[in-house]
């Protein structure tokens, strides 16, 4: 590779440095803790995912696009290229609302990250367990730090997607770190990385391609990774860039993001723990209504047919992000709307996997609840600013004229990691969906032991269909 040019790229070098340099034994004991949990969680949503239908889409056409069998594709017994599973295996991980989230910078973390390094496990023999759980942690450090930088819900208000367009980053990250980049080729992975950067805030209104923008900031993150290995370069002041760059290019204004957010206490402060799971299959942003709605239930027991209805008061982003009138558009928007969600809360007791089916969609009396479910912006709110765009104020009022309100800042699974069994249970209801009871045991056994395993490329294995 040619002698890097002389820019001023701090916070891109800066990234660069802590990816390539990070070791094993400097990450905190909590931590490295932390990330096996996270690992279980994503591998559990990738497999449930397997089977659905826009999973099922992608697998059958590119299996006729590409005869590779390098990499496996969760929960099945398919193999292709490293990019193509990496694009398959990420939007499996997104596929059903269920992966995790960092709040502030507002990313799926596993479904970028893990695709792309899990490949890299299988086609660079010899990773070890604690190499994968180091690179596992540089990707889940990254671009959490890229969404606190950019304000995220500037960002997301803009309409742009951020687990798609920040995605690229972490998932180059951890791809550079897989492969042992040094720090000018990772700087060149996050530079090519970068402006593949791109995803559309409309697809969550109804379209499949929603599922995708995971699966393609994977496999973006994985190209350039692979290809600065190569030799290929990128470009090297991806974040200052002042024309054309990141920030500049996807924030309104140079006083809405903040460089030193990039790098601010790398290494000291980690952002891996501020990733949260979801217990919910469906957008974030609804669950600390769902909570609420939960807890207003078990002090004063009511059902569908008591309720009046619903006012929920929120941020401007929260408003855009779930808070639409409810049309049947497909299992996406269902998904990502408010009013759907609480209709099914408040008709099953529940909003898991089961309550996203077609025929749910369009079925009469969740329609007619939905009706009595409505959303408003509260300038107030939005004010608070981008840590407290999930507040919301929630108002029911039922028949008899019984009102009831409640304020939740965050959601309880937000707020509060979950227990080690609850990540397990749930990894294990969803895994089974697709393989049998006795692999998912042994899988796993081999993520909460990764730091023990020799070659990481065993839980790649233990992710096929056989």
């Amino acid at each position: 590779m040619s002698k890097q040019p002389t820019v001023d790229n701090p916070y891109t070098r800066g990234i660069a440095e802590f990816v390539a340099n990070l070791k094993y034994d400097a990450i905190p004991d909590d931590v490295r803790q932390r990330i096996k949990l996270l690992i279980l969680d994503a591998l559990g949503c990738g497999l449930y995912g397997a089977d659905l239908e826009w999973s099922r889409i992608l697998q059958r056409r590119l299996a006729k696009l590409d005869t590779s069998s390098s990499s496996t594709v969760w929960g099945t017994k398919q193999k292709l290229s490293a990019p193509h599973a990496a694009l398959v295996n990420g939007s499996q991980v997104q596929g059903f609302e269920l992966d995790d989230m960092h709040h502030l910078g507002i990313l799926h973390t596993g479904a970028v990250v893990l695709p792309a390094l899990i490949s890299i496990a299988e086609t660079n023999s010899g990773l070890s367990g604690k190499e994968f759980l180091t690179a596992a942690v540089a990707g889940y450090e990254i671009g959490p730090r890229v969404g606190i930088c950019m304000g995220s819900t500037e960002h997301i208000g803009q309409g742009w997607h951020s687990g798609a367009t920040l995605g690229v980053f972490s998932a180059a990250a951890g791809s550079a770190r897989g492969l042992k980049l040094d720090t000018d080729k990772t700087v060149h992975a996050l530079g090519i990385a970068g402006t593949q950067s791109s995803g559309l805030m409309s697809a969550q209104y109804g379209s499949m391609v929603k599922r995708m923008h995971a699966g393609r900031a994977a496999q973006s993150g994985l190209y350039g990774a692979q290809f600065a290995d190569e030799g290929f370069t990128g470009i090297i002041n991806v974040f200052e860039s002042p024309y054309g760059g990141f920030c500049t290019t996807f924030s309104r204004s140079t006083d809405r993001f903040n460089l030193e957010e990039l790098t601010a206490g790398l290494g000291s402060v980690w952002q891996t723990m501020g990733v949260r799971l979801k217990y919910y299959a469906c957008v974030g942003t609804t669950h600390a209504t769902i909570d609420m709605i939960q807890d207003m239930r078990a002090e004063r027991p009511f059902g569908p047919d008591d309720v009046a209805k619903v006012v929920v008061y929120g941020s401007e982003s929260s408003k855009h992000h779930m808070g639409w009138k409810y049309i049947p558009q497909g299992i996406t928007s269902a998904q990502l709307n408010l009013s759907y969600c609480v209709a099914s809360l408040l008709l099953e007791g529940e909003v898991f996997v089961d309550q996203f089916t077609e025929a749910k969609l369009t079925e009469p009396a969740r329609l007619a609840l939905a009706e009595k479910v409505e959303m408003f912006h509260d300038p107030a709110i939005t004010a608070k600013g981008p840590q407290f765009r999930h507040l919301v104020r929630i108002e029911v009022t039922l028949k008899d004229g019984t009102k009831m309100e409640r304020t939740a800042e965050i959601s309880r699974h937000k707020k509060n990691f979950a227990s080690d069994a609850e990540v397990v249970a749930k990894f294990e209801k969803l895994a089974v969906k697709v393989l049998p009871k006795a692999q998912v045991e042994e899988l796993r056994d081999a993520v909460l032991g990764l730091d023990k395993l020799d070659d990481a490329a065993k839980v790649a294995r233990l992710l096929a269909k056989h």
